[in-house]
């Protein structure tokens, strides 16, 4: 009867695993002679650890991550142009705690979404709310939300409550000028509120291409991007090639002979 009223109690105040294991923790104490503190003290972090893991689960899921990527998993041999040290001090994640942006540039292949997304896990492993958006689908949603009067909604939900925004290939898809428009607000909306991570195969000085030739807004959207920013450059071959170029099946290809700066 006791062990089924405290499996209702635990189950009202949702302590799942206090239920779960006190009886087993308890026995224990008891074999080992611990004080009721000790008991006490055990099941609460058990209980503790296992929200924690639940919540990093919900916000890895809530992320929107294509597929999750880790810095463990990336490979700095082949990246050997990369200060390990820079992505090392970008991933004690002070810089969202200051608000600061990350800026990927590179070519295609060379890991920048990798980077981003490893970024990402840490941060919502770390208990911080993350959201991870292509920049097409981004401006997709914004212009959808403009059409329908959900504008400032979709503002607030969708790119100002994460604490950490990334935003992928910048710069793949031309913008046009109400997309570039959106994009301006969606960077000054974070501009010393929220980090932005972005990734983008184009220098600083081709972005304005890709933001409907609009010098002006381009000029103006880099100053609150750059403002507070780390900004790494990519260079080399892709990495998703490497094998074929290894065996001799394709050349090495110039992705982007333009320095990156």
């Amino acid at each position: 009867m006791q062990h089924s009223r405290i499996a209702l109690l635990c189950e009202q105040l949702k302590l799942a695993t206090v239920a779960e294991n006190y009886g087993g923790i308890a026995q224990e104490s008891a074999k080992e002679e611990n004080s009721f503190s000790d008991f006490l003290e055990k099941l609460l972090d058990m209980e503790y650890s296992a929200k924690q893991a639940r919540s990093c689960r919900m916000l890895t899921k809530m992320a929107g991550f294509p597929k999750i990527k880790t810095l463990d998993e990336f490979d700095f041999k082949f990246a050997s142009q990369i200060s390990q040290k820079q992505i090392k001090d970008l991933s004690s994640l002070s810089f969202v705690e200051r608000q600061e942006n990350v800026v990927f540039l590179g070519p295609s292949g060379v890991g920048k979404t990798h980077l981003a997304i490893a970024l990402g896990y840490l941060a919502a492993q770390a208990g911080i709310k993350v959201r991870f958006v292509t920049a097409a689908d981004l401006m997709l949603q914004m212009e959808a939300a403009y059409r329908q009067g959900r504008y400032k909604e979709t503002m607030s939900r969708a790119v100002c409550h994460a604490r950490l925004l990334i935003i992928d290939e910048i710069g793949y898809l031309p913008l046009t000028r109400d997309q570039a428009n959106h994009f301006f607000q969606v960077i000054a909306a974070r501009y010393e509120r929220g980090s932005v991570v972005v990734t983008s195969n184009l220098s600083f000085s081709q972005w304005d291409n890709t933001l409907a030739d609009d010098k002006v807004l381009t000029a103006a959207m880099l100053d609150r991007l750059l403002h507070h920013s780390h900004i790494i450059q990519m260079k080399g071959n892709s990495y998703r090639l490497k094998d074929k170029r290894k065996a001799g099946i394709i050349g090495s290809i110039a992705t982007n002979k333009e320095d990156l700066s």
